[in-house]
């Protein structure tokens, strides 16, 4: 018979570190913790596979299940003394989620399980105080009503506020035994009328209503969001804790924290976190009461008054920091822990790496290898690479003018601005129409998840520096600032006010999320510097990549950026882009225009020039390295006008009838112009433009030899192959402009001719293909429309669905479909390489810059990936790690 359950604490642990896809990352770390000494709470796991099996039978649980749980419970009791249910000394437990995946606030927890009207008086009396009892049973009575029920959580957090003004308070401290006794019945009159039921009093009910619920939000809406913008897969599940309670709110030498063994915004080397003295957890993460920082040179930094946990209770706190120097070293890696403080005692209740920015990943990845914690290799492959995406972008200029409104928590780096906007859905609404927005909340909760991932930046009145805010905002590389108290903040009337100011929803304000600092407007932004610990990761990884790394550019900017990142040559070069520069676009359509190829001729010969010059710049720039350039790809009606201010406007300038090119924009019209009249059969058909673009090319690569003594490796690349003969017809045109070039300058230089790789029956017959070709390049963009009969244009509007009933495993136009795509180019690179072993092969669709499409270019040994100039530090971190085979630290 499959065991569901596994236990931990008090001497035993059915599990272990090793175990987190059966037992949740949770539920393997408190049996990892207990097994290696560490003061962990008794409790057990039901594990994932229950999870699974519980949503295949229809949401029911076995009667096997009942049997173990029962035999969890027991566990518990027999290590704690206490008895689930005891009216004179209950036991008490948390049921919490643990998924395989970190997912920090996305699923539902319930604390002070087994308080019913009878349990919460022996509670009282075992402890020998009243108001902690009566404080614990509203917490336990207004959770389980919020995550089992499903009742109006607003009403019961409406019904505390009240309960205070009413008495003249301003914090929930200040509620007396008495205070907590009329808010449980009010809370209870409250469920009667919501849920026409009284509140659950069987202990046994409340467990299997809070262990379904949490089974249950694996599939909640912001469940699925979160696992949708993490790639984390649905069928994982999440196991359920339940574990015995202990308590921070046993008055003032009881606490709970959050805390980081290193800073996950910095990466220093310093604790990092905030507690509460009498509280419980969720009111720290929840950033419903703002915390007190944990160290005390963290509170003397931001000038914060409350003392830090280790001035308040110094004791415990060097317990706590040796727990944090033997986590450390035991995983290897920075831990992001939870913690309560019960009459004095430490007791730990979850570790898990910690989420933390790119910048502090590099940090704490070199800081690592450097103190020899980890290996370099390790410390490659620590670092995410789609998250260094944060540091290859603008930061606050620092000379700029600043309007500061007010300043709170710098909760996540980075600075954003844009129109404020105060619900998550009208953020990602008007993200949709293009806006840039900065959600600004009272204090964020899991629901909000879309919304934080449609805006630029996060702003909240309440909350600290671990608060869900914070902590989803550093996983998704957003700038957050939390905790601006200052902030008055009226979601309804969509206002927010601040030192006699007003700020309405689409007022533009710009946050700092590395000072905290709130401003009106818009501040200017300065590059970022990649430098330091970028560049030691970089060139450790630069040290163990075997595929090369280019970019695609076709202006001397992008040459240069691209460069500045690390590019070792140009991967694609699209000269369309250059024809419809307004200088030339006059020429380019009197050559469409022509009637014959002396008329084309004559325009080509005004276009040569200017082409010339491109080529010149970009080859300045890349002397010495392989540059890649297509010859004209789209097809000829996209360079001619489309309305009809602009026909008058073309046919003044080109000297014709407007009839005239009317009908010549008719004749030229497709249907479908993406299988049409483009690539090359424009070389084809119109020979001479290809025979002008590889003269200017050749020109351009024997100008900057000559004045540098350097001459760049040009590759001409002839796109939308699909036979052997389209190739050698197109080959030929390019070799005679270049015997003709090298034979007017008196100076030869290597180049290349080949293909891009972008139709199935290219793929199909590239053996023969090669025969004429000197290098593949995949264009994976096309060669994905073409294989799938997808338009990438038009996929949006049902590619979500697919990915959603799992028809692709992600967007196969942001990640390389490789079960059909990468099955043509293993094909094709195969086929290639038998019939020309030298053959030179790479890919530069946008798959270039993506770490998993990356990792197959690897394992197909392909010789580069090329990438857009901002994703090659991405490229070439992913290309490292691939060469490590995915190893992870």
């Amino acid at each position: 018979m499959t065991q569901y359950v596994y236990r931990f604490g008090g001497g035993v642990s059915d599990g272990g570190k090793g175990d987190k896809n059966l037992l949740g990352g949770k539920g393997a770390n408190l049996a990892e913790m207990a097994s290696i000494g560490l003061p962990v709470p008794p409790g057990f796991t039901i594990s994932t596979e229950m999870c699974t099996r519980y949503y295949d039978e229809g949401a029911v649980f076995p009667d096997s299940l009942r049997g173990e749980v029962a035999n969890g419970i027991a566990h518990i009791e027999q290590v704690t003394g206490k008895k689930f249910g005891d009216a004179a000394d209950p036991l008490l437990v948390s049921v919490r989620s643990g998924a395989r995946a970190s997912m920090p606030g996305m699923m539902d927890t319930v604390l002070n399980l087994g308080l019913n009207d009878q349990t919460v008086v022996g509670l009282a009396n075992a402890s020998g105080d009243e108001r902690f009892a009566w404080d614990s049973y509203r917490r336990f009575i207004q959770m389980y009503s919020d995550v089992v029920l499903e009742l109006d959580h607003g009403a019961f957090e409406e019904a505390l506020e009240i309960a205070k003004e009413d008495k003249g308070y301003y914090l929930d401290t200040e509620m007396s035994a008495a205070d907590w006794k009329a808010l449980v019945d009010t809370y209870k009159k409250l469920v009667v009328e919501q849920w026409n039921k009284p509140f659950p009093q069987d202990v046994h009910d409340q467990l299997w209503g809070a262990v379904g619920a949490v089974f249950g939000s694996w599939q909640s809406e912001r469940a699925k969001v979160y696992r949708r913008l993490n790639d984390i897969p649905a069928e994982w599940g999440t196991a359920v804790n339940v574990q015995a309670m202990v308590f921070g709110n046993m008055g003032e030498t009881s606490a709970t924290g959050v805390a980081f063994t290193r800073d996950p915004a910095k990466g220093d080397n310093a604790y990092y976190g905030e507690f509460l003295i009498n509280a419980q957890g969720e009111d720290v993460v929840a950033g419903i009461r703002t915390p007190q920082y944990l160290t005390k040179a963290a509170r003397e930094d931001a000038n914060a008054k409350p003392l830090s946990m280790e001035e308040a209770l110094p004791e415990v706190y060097q317990q706590l920091a040796q727990v944090f120097d033997t986590l450390e070293k035991h995983y290897r890696d920075m831990q992001d822990i939870e913690f309560t403080v019960q009459q004095g005692k430490l007791w730990m209740l979850q570790t898990r790496s910690g989420k933390r920015t790119a910048k502090a990943a590099l940090k704490i990845a070199v800081d690592m290898a450097n103190e020899g914690l980890i290996t370099r290799d390790e410390a490659i492959a620590r670092v995410d690479p789609a998250a260094l995406d944060q540091l290859l972008h603008p930061t606050l200029d620092p000379k700029a003018p600043r309007d500061v409104l007010t300043k709170g928590l710098p909760a996540s780096p980075g600075a954003a601005s844009g129109k404020v906007v105060f619900d998550a859905d009208a953020a990602e609404k008007r993200a949709a129409a293009g806006d840039a927005v900065i959600l600004v909340r009272t204090e964020t909760s899991p629901e909000d998840i879309h919304g934080m991932h449609a805006a630029r930046g996060i702003l909240t009145a309440r909350g600290g520096m671990t608060s869900h805010a914070a902590v989803v905002a550093r996983g998704m590389g957003r700038p957050c600032v939390s905790g601006a108290g200052a902030l008055s903040i009226d979601a309804k009337a969509k206002i927010m006010r601040c030192a006699g100011r007003e700020v309405t929803e689409g007022d533009v304000i710009t946050i700092d999320g590395a000072s905290g600092e709130v401003m009106i407007g818009e501040v200017p932004t300065v590059q970022p510097e990649l430098a330091g610990d970028f560049g030691t990761l970089m060139e450790w990884a630069d040290g163990v990549r075997r595929l090369k790394v280019r970019a695609n550019a076709e202006t001397p900017l992008d040459a240069k950026t691209a460069r500045e990142f690390g590019a070792e040559g140009i991967g694609l070069c699209r000269t369309e882009h250059m024809f419809f520069d307004a200088n030339r676009i006059t020429a380019v359509r009197q050559m469409i225009l022509a009637e014959d190829e002396k008329g084309r001729r004559a325009a080509l010969e005004k276009l040569l020039p200017e082409q010339r010059a491109d080529f010149i710049e970009i080859f300045e720039v890349m002397a010495g390295l392989p540059v890649t350039i297509r010859l004209l790809d789209p097809p000829l009606h996209e360079f001619l006008p489309h309305e009809e201010a602009e026909f008058a406007e073309v046919a003044a300038a080109a000297g014709v009838e407007v009839d005239y090119l009317k009908r010549r924009a008719a004749e030229l019209h497709e249907f479908n112009p993406m299988l049409g009249h483009r690539g090359c059969r424009l070389g084809v058909t119109y020979p001479e433009i290809y025979e002008m673009q590889a003269r200017a090319i050749f020109e351009a690569a024997v100008a900057v030899a000559e004045k540098s003594g350097e001459a760049p490796i040009p590759e001409v690349m002839i796109p939308l192959v699909a036979t052997r003969r389209e190739l050698e017809l197109m080959k030929d045109v390019v070799d005679k402009a270049a015997k003709a070039v090298f034979a007017e300058k008196g100076r030869v230089i290597s180049y290349l001719v080949g293909t891009m790789i972008e139709l199935p029956r290219a793929a199909l017959k590239a053996g023969e293909i090669a025969e004429a070709g000197q290098f593949f390049s995949f264009g994976t963009n096309d060669l994905t429309q073409t294989a799938l009969g997808v338009s990438r244009d038009d996929a949006a509007r049902f590619l979500g669905v697919y990915v959603d009933k799992g028809i692709y495993p992600k967007d196969p136009f942001v990640s390389l479909d490789v079960e059909g795509v990468g099955e043509l180019i293993r094909l094709a690179a195969e086929r290639g390489r038998a019939t020309r072993p030298d053959i030179k092969l790479g890919i530069c669709g946008e798959h270039g810059g993506d770490p998993a499409s990356i990792a197959f270019c690897e394992e197909v040994g392909l010789d580069y990936v090329s990438a857009s100039p901002y994703r090659v530090p991405i490229a070439r971190l992913a290309a490292a790690q691939a060469a490590l085979g995915g190893k992870a630290g």
